[in-house]
Formats: C-alpha cells, structure tokens, sequence
C-alpha cells in the first residue's frame, strides 16, 4: 500500500537560460514499485525522511538505505533501486536538467559517484520540496522561475545536510578558515591538521569543490573587500590583515582576481561606517536598526 502524488512540467527554452529548471516534483510514502533498472537524461534528488530499502549500483553491489538519506539519479547512469517491502519509507523527489548542473557537479554538491548519500536531517530538504510543489500548483504564472529558483536553494540545502558536515559547515573548512589570514602555504595548512598537501587537496575539493589556494584566497579577498569597503585603513594594512606581507603582491593579485585594482575598488565602493563595522552574522528576528 502507497500513497503518491507528483506534478510534471516542461520548461520553456528561455527558462533553461536560467541555469536550472524543474521538470517534476513527488511526494510519495509506503511500500513503494521498486525503481528501474532504468536510466534517465536528467537529474533526479530523492530523498528519503524515514523508512529503509535498497540501491543497486551499476556493477550489481546492493547497498543499504537507511532514512535520512539522499538517492542521486544522474544522466546516463543505470539506476535500480526500491523501499524494504515490509517497512516502505517516506520520499520526495525533485526532477531537474540545465547547464548549472555541471558546475554544481563540479563544485561537488552533486555527486554522480556517490549514488546514496547519507544525511543528518532531511527536514530541510523536505520543506523546500514542498515549497517547489506548493509553487506547481496549476496555474500559477511564476512556476517555472519559482521551482528553478527553488532547485538552487534545494541543492544548497542538501549539501548542507550531508551527515558528514557538522551545524557550523565542515570541520576542515572552518579551521581552514579560521587560519585564512595567517601567512601560511598550503604545505603548512596542511602539516597544522596532520595532514599531507595531497590529503588536503583531495579533502578540500570534496568539501568545497575548488583546491585549498583558491578556497584561502577566496576568504582573503573577501575579507579584502570589506576592510576596503568598510574601513579608511591603509592598502597596505589591508595586505597585512589578510595574510600578504608584500602590497604590491597583494595589490596586483586583488586587481587580477576581483578585476579593478584595491583603491579604485574603495572609490566604488566604499562605505566607512562611524564607529567601525561588525562581522556578527544579523539575527532574523532582531535585525540590526540604525540609532541617531
């Protein structure tokens, strides 16, 4: 016995221009038909809240599901999985394509080699699949953005969820970032977590989808940009509270990457605030209001 219900849709052409668009959305609970062996052209998150099955990978290894869990159906690849017969489970499903999918692939918050992916908490997941089946609803005339806007928040909120990443982000990640404007190398990175530079490369871009260089440098100018926006210190001051001894150096690499050189960024830019600026993350509830 199962319940279901799911909504299909074709997107436009000028729709797909927005990077990724949703074709399909389910919410479904019992002992489900067992899926495939089938493969698909597009992309499918599964994700399973409560509940227990299987997932057969394509050289014929049966894998154990067990809730909270995600299932990744990726194009092209073979897929065969179902809910135990006896406890069933509860799934909802999102079915999406666009270009953005290989960057987000790149990035690793889709992994086509990870089939069944293990989740702290589907509760996330689970209210964003709603809001994409809320937004299908017949006749509302911003379905496409609305469910394609959602399918970027869907894939966030699922890479968020990964059992192997803590409340406060990944653990690599923050004590990375934690040490982000100290004038380390990578190699030096890398010995502080007893790690080697290869382990720490291979880490980082799983967890961040980029090497340990540019997930530094990318916190360095952030920080950069702020203290250039917020505060009247001195270029050079700036290079040294993010890590470069060398202005110059610093200089040339913020006008490579950002693309307008540190002062013409502060001209554009700038905001110096009296009394300084703050780098507490606004409280939804309690947002910060300005006192005269």
């Amino acid at each position: 016995m199962y319940h279901t219900w799911m909504r299909y849709f074709t997107p436009s052409p000028v729709h797909h221009r927005l990077g990724l668009v949703c074709l399909g959305v389910g919410l479904q609970h019992g002992t489900l038909p067992t899926v495939g062996p089938r493969t698909l052209d597009h992309h499918v998150a599964v994700v399973i809240s409560a509940g227990s099955g299987w997932y057969r990978t394509t050289d014929g290894r049966r894998t154990t599901i067990t809730a909270p869990a995600l299932i990744w159906l990726t194009p092209g690849t073979p897929h065969h999985y179902a809910a135990d017969p006896t406890t069933g489970w509860d799934e909802c499903f999102v079915d999406f394509t666009g270009p953005a999918t290989t960057t987000y692939t790149e990035l690793g918050y889709i992994e086509p080699d990870r089939p069944v992916v293990p989740l702290a908490d589907a509760t996330p997941a689970r209210t964003t699949v709603g809001r994409i089946a809320r937004a299908a609803r017949r006749g509302n005339p911003l379905l496409e953005v609305e469910t394609a806007a959602a399918v970027h928040e869907l894939l966030v909120t699922l890479r968020r969820a990964r059992a192997d990443t803590t409340a406060d982000g990944d653990p690599l990640l923050t004590a990375l970032a934690r040490d982000a404007f100290q004038p380390l190398s990578v190699a030096e990175h890398a010995a502080r977590h007893g790690m080697t530079a290869t382990e720490l490369r291979t880490a980082v871009r799983r967890a961040a989808g980029c090497s340990p260089k540019d997930y530094l440098l990318s916190l360095r100018l952030g920080r950069a940009k702020e203290l250039l926006a917020a505060t009247e210190l001195p270029v050079a001051a700036v290079a040294r509270r993010v890590g470069y001894d060398d202005p110059a150096y610093f200089s040339r690499l913020f006008t490579r990457r950002v693309g307008t050189p540190p002062v013409r960024f502060r001209e554009q830019q700038g905001r110096t605030v009296p009394g300084g600026w703050s780098d507490r993350v606004p409280d939804p509830g309690h947002p910060p209001t300005i006192t005269t």
